[in-house]
């Protein structure tokens, strides 16, 4: 009996970190292609805490007293979990564990192989060799909670295959649905609910919520949200390799699609930008002869793509002539944008005007119109849904608080849209602050891309960086554009920032937040 309550403590302990280490597991998309193992190999602080001191147990071999070592053990393991509260408590968790049902079955399979041990010790090795190997446990819990991954496949495998089925079978049954897929470098999400802003004009129009561009996140979609009421069915579609897009094409077969914009974003992952070209125009690939598809004429990784389907392109563009809607005359301001439309075959020029900021969001709104147009919608429905548009949240969304406007961006992550966040920065009047840690997930123009970023934030008053390791990149572009330092201040907790701006504010103040990093990504 005093084994087991001594083991109360542990139990609670590594509980307690099993659940710090799901949440980083989900972070890493549940070590999908190993990327949980290659945080682990790329943080190896993680390893690297008081827990590694089950070591010192090694002495009760020597020190012969039961009574001493279980309170000692017991002792140790709750002074552990005060500690990692205590730490949690103060973190700067940004994206908080979504205890969904695959995470609740996780967790319950957790608590499982975590009691097996304690109670195979408690019964066949009750003594000092038993409690090393518990305490060698909870050390390598980071590694161990994949065991709980691992057990719980066949159990993962066959919750996807159901849903799948009946999303497969609830497609079949609506066979009046227009489906749209929307991918991307970057822009997706923006693009998804612009399009489903102006297509509610005249349809019932349903979008994956949120960032569900994935084939389970599809698949909820589709078995949660689709009713018969439903037009269309806007589908964002992410990739990190080559045939993810696809996969997701194979599952709801679009009729319609927009590529937003290519570029480097998951170049990590992809390996080349060839292969990132090839991937997204799976879904142009995967169209049908008689669907449509949207493609940015100023984007030259969309302009020199050779498509084997023959189906019907619709180009948009900003700068290039030759595109079938285009946008002129664009004024930015802190208000929001307006702009001239030119659809090709007609001399008329269509005035538009959005609370949308920024020259990214032009490009989705002419993509947005394009579809509109071919799914018969006129220019005063179109105007309508234009108007309406509403800001996505942490996307150059405009957040007054007192004398401080946020411009939260926190979700962009890509050199394109950081720029453009730079440059509406730049046209708000007031003093001007960026916060940021920079990007990732660009491969080996990861640093190029970071520097090129500091180098662009000449003009403004205050940077503020976050993670010194992280910004090396952003430092030496600022140093190379003569950016006075002394208006750069660095920190390794997020939450601090908030508190900095407060004291470099200078009457009107507007906030950049830019590029707001997951927690796998924080600086201690």
């Amino acid at each position: 009996m005093e084994f087991l309550v001594c083991m109360v403590p542990y139990f609670i302990y590594v509980s307690f970190k099993s659940l710090n280490s799901i949440h980083m597991l989900q972070q890493n998309k549940y070590n999908s292609k190993n990327t949980y193992l290659k945080w682990l190999y790329h943080n190896p602080k993680q390893f690297l805490d008081y827990s590694l001191l089950f070591i010192l147990f090694i002495i009760f071999i020597f020190v012969k007293n039961e009574k001493v070592m279980l309170l000692s053990f017991a002792v140790f393991y709750f002074i552990l979990y005060v500690i990692l509260y205590l730490k949690n408590k103060k973190s700067q968790n940004k994206l908080p564990l979504k205890f969904t049902s695959r995470v609740k079955r996780l967790l319950v399979t957790d608590v499982i192989i975590n009691l097996t041990p304690i109670i195979l010790v408690y019964f066949y090795l009750n003594n000092i060799y038993g409690l090393l190997i518990l305490g060698l446990i909870a050390y390598l819990n980071n590694l161990y909670v994949l065991l709980a991954i691992l057990i719980n496949t066949p159990i993962e495998k066959y919750v996807g295959y159901y849903f799948k089925r009946k999303a497969i079978n609830r497609l079949k049954n609506m066979p009046d649905l227009k489906v749209v897929g929307i991918t991307g470098s970057y822009g997706k999400t923006s693009s998804k609910n612009i399009l489903n802003d102006i297509l509610n004009i005249k349809y019932n129009s349903m979008p994956t919520p949120k960032n569900f561009n994935t084939p389970f996140g599809l698949m909820i979609t589709i078995n949660n949200y689709l009713d018969k009421f439903t037009d269309v069915f806007i589908a964002e579609m992410g990739a990190c390799q080559e045939g993810d897009i696809k996969e997701l094409c194979d599952l709801v077969h679009p009729k319609y699609g927009i590529i937003t914009k290519i570029g480097v974003a998951h170049l990590a992952t992809f390996g080349s930008r060839e292969t990132i070209q090839k991937t997204k125009f799976e879904l142009l690939e995967s169209l049908p002869e008689d669907g449509t598809i949207v493609l940015n004429g100023d984007d030259e990784w969309q302009r020199s793509y050779k498509p084997k389907n023959k189906c019907n392109v619709k180009w948009v563009g900003i700068d290039s002539e030759d595109v079938d809607v285009r946008a002129l005359n664009i004024k930015l301001s802190p208000n929001g944008t307006e702009f001239d439309v030119k659809i090709k075959g007609d001399d008329n020029l269509y005035h538009f005007q959005t609370r949308l900021l920024g020259y990214a969001n032009v490009y989705n709104i002419l993509a947005g119109i394009a579809l509109g147009l071919v799914f018969g919608m006129n220019m005063d429905q179109l105007k309508a849904g234009v108007s309406r548009v509403k800001a996505v949240e942490h996307r150059l969304e405009l957040k007054p608080k007192g004398d401080i406007v946020f411009i939260d961006d926190a979700y962009n992550s890509n050199p394109t849209g950081s720029k453009m966040a730079i440059d509406v920065l730049k046209m708000m009047p007031g003093k001007k602050i960026i916060v940021t840690p920079g990007m990732i997930e660009l491969g080996d123009e990861e640093y190029i891309k970071n520097k090129e970023f500091g180098m662009q934030m000449k003009g403004l008053d205050e940077v503020i960086l976050v993670g010194n390791e992280q910004t090396k990149p952003i430092q030496d572009g600022l140093k190379e554009i003569g950016f006075d330092f002394k208006k750069v201040h660095i920190i390794n907790d997020v939450l601090k920032a908030f508190d900095m701006v407060n004291d470099l504010k200078e009457g009107e103040t507007y906030v950049l937040l830019e590029n707001d990093l997951p927690d796998i990504f924080n600086e201690k």
